[in-house]
């Protein structure tokens, strides 16, 4: 309650006309809507109606054929959104009109599946077990010279790259476009989405920024805010920047990787350090670990959601193929960094940057938590080399279909997030591969069209 009339205190004295608010979809991606602030008023004190849709449609908003939550069979009603007062930010890019976050209550069927409200039931059970998880994200996205009507009129092939070549942690790249490189760090700063860092990675025109670590549901939030950030700033520059997993089978992929570490109740000292045992690494972290690997086969389709997100996850990548974990270690799907108490932390290398943040760190800390629970002994054996020439641990699913398969024949994923939730994500992904199995490719016209 004071947070309410605090919040509501601080927009009265700006005085604003409208406010901008948004939910996210199981694909992460923020569905949202300007309202007065004569409705935002009302609505936080108790709820607002949002079209469930939002759990009913694709990313390309056709309706899906199955589905328990919402449907034609439903007629599409309003659910209930709570408007989290908590997230209120400004958007510096457009003057400062105040921006809120929402998520739908479990009494709600969209609550059943909606991402944040996922990412809550977790974090609240980590809590209660008397840890704190502090997470954060950092992506890679390629940037184009390129607007929306061009690249519609292209048909999405051939888009021109904002550099060329290939130039990681490049002063030269950044400094060329320094209006725009500049502009991501100060005004996602000012959207309340600070960068730990921002540098070019290796391939034509891309990006790599890691956000300041904080407590795990903010973190995603934070995760969320600057994908549309990124393209929103982007936007101004006559730039498009693609967060897709591969967007070119001779480049690199794009990353979302999840650093998290379990801290205690007041978040001052973190668990997973323990400085007289190998590596630094305790008890409590060799667990989660163990917890992690165990699950990660049978719950994929929350790190790589798409068709295109296995197009990434190929040997010699940058990304993990199999269930396993190191010490500084890129080529294995976990890295532990173990540079000292205050930064030790676990790496999970698995997501994309096409991923989901509530979706991919629910999975993260579910399953480490997984581990601590069952008491998991961390019987995997750390790589010290090559993980892509080991050929000893479980390989991760190679495609979505296995990864759904997987997920579906397994008890681990309802067990993690619930039966309702499960079944949703595996009928959309369903639907996702159905969409991709009618699909006739450019691959199958060069290859067919005329020989065969």
């Amino acid at each position: 309650m004071e947070q309410k009339k605090e919040v509501l205190e601080q927009l009265k004295a700006s005085a604003p006309k409208k406010i901008k608010l948004a939910v996210t979809d199981i694909d992460g991606v923020l569905r949202g809507k300007i309202i007065s602030f004569k409705k935002f008023s009302k609505a936080a004190e108790g709820n607002l109606g949002f079209c469930n849709v939002i759990f009913g449609w694709d990313i390309n908003d056709a309706v899906y054929d199955e589905n328990d939550v919402t449907g034609w069979h439903t007629g599409f009603p309003d659910s209930m959104a709570t408007i989290d007062l908590g997230t209120l930010r400004r958007i510096p890019w457009e003057n400062d009109i105040p921006f809120f976050l929402a998520d739908f209550h479990l009494s709600e069927d969209a609550g059943k599946v909606c991402p944040r409200t996922l990412l809550k039931t977790i974090r609240q059970q980590s809590l209660d077990m008397g840890y704190t998880p502090l997470f954060s994200n950092e992506f890679e996205w390629f940037n184009f010279r390129e607007t929306p009507d061009s690249l519609k009129e292209k048909q999405y092939k051939s888009p021109q790259p904002l550099t060329p070549g290939m130039f990681g942690y490049s002063i030269l790249r950044a400094s060329q476009n320094s209006d725009y490189f500049n502009d991501l760090f100060d005004l996602l700063e000012r959207f309340e989405v600070p960068l730990e860092g921002l540098h070019t990675e290796t391939g034509d025109a891309v990006y790599e920024a890691a956000i300041t670590y904080s407590d795990i549901l903010e973190a995603a939030d934070r995760a969320v805010l600057f994908k549309t950030g990124v393209k929103e700033i982007a936007s101004r520059h006559q730039i498009i920047p693609s967060f897709m997993a591969k967007w070119n089978e001779q480049l690199p992929g794009c990353s979302g990787h999840i650093h998290q570490s379990l801290w205690d109740e007041n978040a001052d000292k973190n668990l997973f350090f323990e400085d007289k045992n190998s590596d630094q690494i305790s008890e409590l972290l060799e667990q989660y670990i163990a917890g992690q690997l165990h699950c990660m086969p049978h719950i994929m389709p929350m790190y790589a959601p798409v068709i295109n997100s296995y197009k990434r996850l190929v040997p010699g990548s940058w990304a993990a193929t199999s269930a396993s974990w190191g010490i500084e270690n890129r080529t294995t799907a976990l890295r532990v960094i173990n540079h000292g108490e205050e930064s030790m932390r676990l790496e999970t290398r698995v997501p994309g940057a096409d991923a989901n943040p509530y979706l991919s760190m629910a999975a993260s800390l579910a399953s480490g938590l997984y581990g601590i629970k069952h008491q998991l002994s961390l019987d995997t054996e750390k790589t010290t080399g090559n993980e892509y020439d080991n050929g000893i641990n479980r390989p991760l699913p190679r495609s979505l279909d296995e990864a759904i398969q997987l997920m579906k024949s397994s008890d681990i994923a309802a067990e993690l997030f619930g039966e309702e939730f499960t079944r949703h994500l595996a009928k959309t992904r369903e639907w996702e591969l159905r969409q991709y199995q009618k699909a006739v490719t450019d691959w199958e016209l060069n290859r067919y069209f005329e020989i065969i």
